[in-house]
Parts: C-alpha cells; sequence; structure tokens
C-alpha cells in the first residue's frame, strides 16, 4: 500500500544514472520540468552513486570515472532548474529488488509522484524487469503516470553516455558539443610541479581535479580555459599524459596558456577541450620537445581561431 501523501507534496520525478548529462537525458529534465511547471510542484531527479556498471561489473570499459561527478551534476541540474537530487546508494542488494517493492520504498515512500519520466529505454529493479510498461502498471496501482521520453539521435544513432565514452576514449572531443551541448571540461585548482615546462621555455599550469572525471585519451588539445570567475576563453595548449619524454609515471594535466602572464597556482581552473592534436610522444630530448610544443601551440592558435565558442 502506497502511503497517503496531500496533493501540494506530490512530485515528478525523474530517475536515472544521468552520466555526462547531455542532450538525451536534457530531453528528458525538460519534459520533467514543463509537467512540474504545468502542475504547479517540484522535480525532484533520483539517481545513484556509485554508477551501476561499477557494482555489478557489467564492463569493464565503464569501471572508469564518471563523466559528470556528484558536484559537477548537482550545478548542472540546477542551471537546468532542478535544485532536488536524490542520491541513492547502489548496491547488489538494490539491483535485486522486485521493481514493486523498490518504487514502494524508494519513490512512493519519499516523494509520492504525481508522475515518473524516464527515457524509452529505461528498466529497474531484478534483472531490470522494471521497464516502461512494468512501471505503469505499478503506476495505477500508486496513482502516478509513468511517461517515456524518446531517445535523441544525432549523426543517425542515439545520444549516450557510452558514445559519448568512446569518443573521449579517441580523443575526438571536437565532437563532443554535439551530443553534450558544451564542450567537454575539467575543473580544478593549480597546483606547484617540477617547473619541467618552464625550464625548457614552454611553462605549464598543473591542474589537480576537485572530482575524479573522466579524461580524454592521452594527447595535445587545443583548449579554452578560464581561471577563477572569469569566462573559459584563454587560449591554451594542453597535454594529457604521463610526460614520456621524461619517463614520468603518473598521469598529468598541464595547461600552457598562450600569451599569458602571471602566477597561478593556488588558482582555479576550468579547462574546455575543443580539439585534439597529436598523440603524446617520446622526444629524443628536451630541446626536441621544446620544439615541438612551439609547432603545437601555433596549431592551437589556429584551430582556436576556426572554432565556434560553445558552452561549458
Amino acid at each position: 500500500m502506497s502511503v497517503p501523501r496531500s496533493e501540494t507534496l506530490r512530485r515528478v520525478v525523474s530517475i536515472g544514472v544521468f552520466d555526462g548529462l547531455h542532450l538525451g537525458h536534457r530531453a528528458i529534465l525538460e519534459r520533467a520540468r514543463a509537467r512540474a511547471d504545468a502542475a504547479g510542484c517540484e522535480v525532484v531527479v533520483v539517481s545513484f552513486d556509485p554508477h551501476p556498471d561499477v557494482v555489478l561489473a557489467r564492463d569493464a570499459f565503464r569501471l572508469a570515472a564518471p563523466l559528470t561527478p556528484i558536484g559537477e551534476k548537482r550545478r548542472r541540474l540546477a542551471e537546468l532548474g532542478i535544485a532536488r537530487l536524490d542520491l541513492i546508494a547502489f548496491t547488489r542488494e538494490l539491483a535485486a529488488l522486485e521493481p514493486e517493492v523498490f518504487v514502494e520504498r524508494h519513490l512512493v515512500v519519499p516523494h509520492a509522484p504525481r508522475a515518473i519520466v524516464v527515457g524509452a529505454g529505461f528498466a529497474l529493479g531484478r534483472a531490470r524487469s522494471g521497464d516502461v510498461p512494468r512501471l505503469q502498471a505499478i503506476g495505477a496501482a500508486h496513482d502516478f503516470e509513468v511517461e517515456a521520453v524518446p531517445l535523441v539521435a544525432i549523426g543517425g544513432a542515439a545520444v549516450s553516455s557510452t558514445r559519448i565514452r568512446a569518443l573521449l576514449a579517441e580523443g575526438r572531443v571536437a565532437e563532443l558539443p554535439a551530443l553534450l551541448g558544451r564542450t567537454y571540461a575539467l575543473e580544478g585548482r593549480v597546483v606547484g610541479g617540477d617547473a619541467i615546462g618552464r625550464t625548457i621555455g614552454w611553462p605549464t599550469a598543473n591542474l589537480r581535479l576537485h572530482e575524479e572525471k573522466l579524461l580524454p585519451r592521452d594527447g595535445i588539445y587545443a583548449a579554452r580555459v578560464g581561471i577563477g570567475d572569469e569566462p573559459v576563453t584563454r587560449p591554451a595548449a594542453v597535454s594529457v599524459g604521463v610526460r614520456p619524454t621524461f619517463d614520468g609515471k603518473s598521469r598529468t594535466i598541464e595547461a600552457h596558456l598562450i600569451d599569458f602572464e602571471g602566477e597561478l597556482p593556488g588558482r582555479e581552473m576550468r579547462l574546455a577541450f575543443v580539439d585534439w592534436l597529436r598523440p603524446e610522444l617520446k622526444f629524443e630530448s628536451p630541446v626536441a620537445l621544446a620544439g615541438a610544443i612551439q609547432a603545437d601551440v601555433e596549431e592551437c592558435r589556429a584551430r582556436l581561431a576556426r572554432a565556434p565558442q560553445a558552452g561549458v
């Protein structure tokens, strides 16, 4: 039996992992917002942490870092006008619940939904048996509607987190704004490094991320950065990788801000990837590396001059 709730407390619920908050996710959330606005009620996004595929080990490729860490997810949802994010700890026990039990325990009791809005392929509960038709049957028993929003297709294929991850793995960051509605960006604090770049004439800012986030393929990228609260417009050449010329072991994110003068350690930075230039290479000497960086910087200038500005 459902728990009686006042009509004023009932919400529109959208449930999913929403990793990436790409254009497909936004279509779902915009529909949920529209229903909530029409009913004069609140939207709540119900999501999971950690990612279900991490817990269930469905695919080693999906065990990587998230596309949108929790802090970023909250911020992006707020930008969409959704202030409430309800995170459920995902466990194997949770995955084994019958859909009716899951809905009663995690949706009806805390949120008293008047409607649930999901993607067309959504399913929950034991063996993913809680698909849209079954959720609609559960909704009939609990006095809520279930609406499935069609997948968004771009370039002949559905927009999905898996597709975005595959592009990142290949360094194809220039294709991501079409799927995300924005450039793929990292946020963090500039920390002190070993000053190798400065010693060869190309100082870099070493970025330490605030939250673990999936990195694109190792290599050299044209990017735009913002320092502190300024817009993300400064041109930069960015290296993601292990610095093989110096036998590096740990992966670093280093940005050379083109035509910038000033001190950066300790400052906040947002870094948006615009285009991929080349793979990370091992050079025979620091002098050879410096020559390659000079060519990279000029190529970054040219590509950034041609690339349209996109949201971050």
